[in-house]
Parts: structure tokens; C-alpha cells; sequence
């Protein structure tokens, strides 16, 4: 992508449309007709644009995904401390998605794939995320509030497979309740567990 592309409206408003497509048809099915016909553009337009249907999705995870995790950082860096910056980046990414269901369930679909036409876009994005989660849960250890005998991977293991699927069954459920609202409860679960004082 050109940086003229990047600033044309045109570009912004066929990947919108094709993100549209992509999640509700299903990428494999979809055609750049019907891409082109959401964004209201010939279908040459597009090939101005993209080389290829693939080359679109690795546009939508390079570009405009890539968009949502520097709020995502943005957010974290307000916490005054590990567990602030973690309810702040479980908070971002459920309203994140929560505002763009589409892209949320691209998302959800495409990372989940065997294959998959933006691997390398998808990687990258995965280790941006988990890099975020490592430096927030290292943070924590040394603050005294994540335990410290709990391997790194581990954890975030646990916060990225508990928020994917929070996000997966909201999907499923027809987006029936309010996504972000289980940003606290999720991040609660992660610092309390759920066991109680009397153990047994």
C-alpha cells in the first residue's frame, strides 16, 4: 500500500465495504464483485486499489486492524499499574470489536483458520498482542500484583483464550447484551482466580 492509497477515501471506503462482505458472506465465498458493489465502485476500481481478493484481506490486517492495537497501547499506557493497564486493554479491545461486529467476527474467523491468506499479517498481529500482555503481566510481578511463580506464557495464554472466546460467544449469541460490560468481570476473574479464602 502507497501512502497515497492509505490517504484516499476511496481505498478506506472499499475496505470497509470488503470487511462487510467478508464476514457475512465468508471470505472464501465472497467475491471482489460483491466488494465492489458494497462500496458503491466499479469492479476495475478495486484493482486500483488491490491486487486480489487475498491482497485485501492482508490490507484490512495490516492497515486497519493494526489501527485498533495502537488504541489498544494507547489505552494501556494510562494505567498507573499492571492491573489498571490490563482492565484498560481488556476494556478497549471488547469495545473495539463491540463497535464493529464485522470486524470482529473477520477477525475471530480468519485467525482461526488452517489457512490462511494474511498469515504473515495475522502472526504479527498475534505477537503485537501478546508482546502487550507480556510486558502488562512482568509489570505486575514486579509490582507484587500478579504472582510470581506463574510463568509469563502461561498467563497470558489464559487472558488471550478467556477474552477470545467472551468475544466469540457474544458473536454468537446474536450480539445480544453489551460485550464491553464484561471487560471488569473478565479482569477480576484474571487477578482473583475463583477460589475463596477457605480452600480446601
Amino acid at each position: 500500500m502507497s501512502s497515497l492509497d492509505a490517504k484516499n477515501p476511496k481505498y478506506h471506503r472499499i475496505l470497509e465495504a470488503a470487511v462487510k462482505v467478508f464476514a457475512r458472506k465468508g471470505f472464501t465465498v465472497a467475491t471482489v464483485s460483491e466488494v465492489a458493489k458494497e462500496a458503491g465502485v466499479a469492479d476495475g476500481t478495486i484493482y486500483l486499489y488491490f491486487k486480489s481478493k487475498d491482497d485485501i484481506l492482508v490490507h484490512f490486517f495490516s492497515f486497519k486492524a493494526q489501527q485498533v492495537f495502537d488504541r489498544f497501547r494507547s489505552e494501556v499506557a494510562r494505567g498507573p499499574d499492571a492491573v489498571a493497564k490490563l482492565r484498560h486493554l481488556v476494556r478497549v479491545h471488547l469495545s473495539e470489536f463491540q463497535k464493529d461486529p464485522d470486524m470482529a467476527l473477520l477477525y475471530q474467523v480468519e485467525t482461526h483458520q488452517g489457512r490462511r491468506a494474511a498469515e504473515e499479517q495475522i502472526r504479527a498481529m498475534s505477537k503485537s498482542y501478546q508482546d502487550i500482555l507480556s510486558e502488562i503481566v512482568e509489570q505486575g510481578q514486579q509490582e507484587g500484583l500478579i504472582r510470581r511463580d506463574l510463568y509469563v506464557s502461561l498467563v497470558r495464554r489464559f487472558i488471550v483464550g478467556a477474552v477470545e472466546e467472551t468475544i466469540g460467544t457474544w458473536l454468537h449469541s446474536g450480539r445480544s447484551y453489551d460485550l464491553a460490560s464484561m471487560a471488569d468481570p473478565l479482569v477480576d476473574l484474571f487477578v482473583r482466580g475463583i477460589g475463596t479464602e477457605k480452600r480446601i
